[in-house]
């Protein structure tokens, strides 16, 4: 049995990454909706899910450059 140590550094990034979104908006909205109210809890909402529009830009314009680099020289 091989391991394949790329594969499975990719798969725990992919899980970080999941888990640090979900653990922001869960205990981040969750706390404004505790200390506030509901329609304070849905403004942060809305404003963490427009914040992470760049990042979901710039992570896409990586994914697509790896993916072009990646099938440049194939024909």
């Amino acid at each position: 049995m091989s391991r394949d140590l790329k594969e499975y550094e990719k798969q725990t990034n992919r899980r970080l990454v999941i888990g640090a979104v979900l653990l922001l908006l869960i205990v981040g909205v969750g706390l404004i909706w505790l200390v506030y109210d509901g329609r304070a809890a849905l403004m942060g909402l809305l404003c963490i899910l427009i914040g992470l529009v760049p990042v979901v830009l710039i992570i896409g314009l990586f994914y697509l450059s790896d993916w072009i680099m990646k099938n440049a020289g194939r024909k």
